[in-house]
């Protein structure tokens, strides 16, 4: 098991918290784990409500959704330093939107996402550099998930 400091380390070189005081580092750090997964293993499902964020450290994970009736669509091969779980910190839609497998030996920084909302809640500067980098996240995902998409009924319909 990984001490705070090493954490704390671990964190101070993500450049998603590069902005934030020391003070919300060391709050970060204190709430964080580090989770070592194996090729084939499932981070989360599609439609389940997962209660975690993660920062991938090293490694690759298949973001995949299942297209009723058809098969699993590649949406997103998250790696180094990529975020996901992101819909776990949203306060509507908790549900997965894709499933998280593992492909390659992965590191993963983990956050259990009420106590990072409440992290949030509590240091407004922390609140809004996270809650701001997820929009980013959720439009880029949105983006590409609808490229695949658009790509995928192309080819299909001509």
């Amino acid at each position: 098991m990984l001490k705070q400091t090493d954490t704390l380390t671990i964190i101070k070189t993500i450049p998603w918290f590069l902005e934030l005081s020391n003070k919300s580092i060391g709050s970060l750090s204190e709430i964080a784990e580090i989770r070592f997964l194996n090729p084939g293993d499932v981070i989360f499902h599609e439609g389940e409500q997962h209660a975690y964020l993660y920062v991938i450290l090293f490694g690759k994970v298949l973001l995949e959704s299942i297209i009723p009736g058809h098969r699993s669509m590649p949406v997103f091969t998250a790696e180094s330093l990529d975020v996901i779980g992101w819909s776990s910190l949203t306060p509507v839609v908790r549900q997965k939107t894709s499933t998280a497998r593992v492909v390659e030996p992965t590191k993963l920084l983990s956050f259990h996402a009420e106590t990072l909302i409440a992290l949030c809640e509590s240091d407004f500067e922390l609140g809004f550099i996270i809650m701001r980098r997820l929009a980013n996240i959720v439009a880029t995902r949105y983006l590409t998930h609808r490229i695949h998409l658009l790509e995928e009924f192309s080819t299909h319909c001509t």
